[in-house]
């Protein structure tokens, strides 16, 4: 099932998520898998955390080919290269910051199902658990950077809405 996105200034953005309970799930895992990956489908996202549709779960979906979703996922190492690069975010559309983040990561997680898996992961993939696990624990990627670069990339998200709003009015 597709599910709205919160709004932007949601508290949810900002709390940590709890721990999914797989001996007395809160609600269906594989469900909750389903929708995360539906909705962030739906919303064309590269990444979607449970806390962006409201709900309380360490839980999110990656669409890395295929997609997969991740339930109580940490890092247990990364390398200590890091690579800067434009992020973007559902819940912030259109606002593009450069993020810097560790090139590398081993990560373990649990799947729908609760078997626990560990992988590598680097370039994109990286960046986008990062970015996915960042949500969970309450951190917004706009906090990320400065002022004044969060000014920049305010700015020009103001120019992309003008322009697609340009756009939307050409076709209607």
């Amino acid at each position: 099932m597709i599910r709205e996105l919160v709004s932007r200034d949601h508290p949810a953005l900002k709390q940590v998520a709890e721990p999914f309970d797989f001996k007395n799930p809160p609600t269906n895992p594989m469900q909750l898998a389903v929708d995360l990956a539906e909705t962030m489908i739906q919303n064309n996202g590269l990444g979607l955390a449970a806390n962006q549709i409201g709900l309380p779960y360490r839980a999110f979906a990656i669409n890395a080919n295929p997609v997969f979703v991740c339930f109580n996922p940490r890092i247990v190492d990364q390398t200590t290269e890091t690579i800067a690069m434009d992020e973007g975010c559902l819940s912030f559309p259109n606002l593009f910051l450069k993020i810097k983040r560790p090139r590398t990561i081993k990560i373990r997680f649990a799947t729908p199902t609760g078997e626990v898996m560990t992988r590598t992961f680097d370039g994109m993939t990286a960046r986008c658990f990062q970015h996915e696990l960042d949500h969970l624990d309450g951190i917004v990627y706009t906090t990320l950077v400065s002022n004044y670069h969060l000014e920049r990339g305010m700015n020009k998200k103001k120019q992309i809405d003008r322009s697609l709003k340009r756009e939307n009015y050409v076709k209607a």
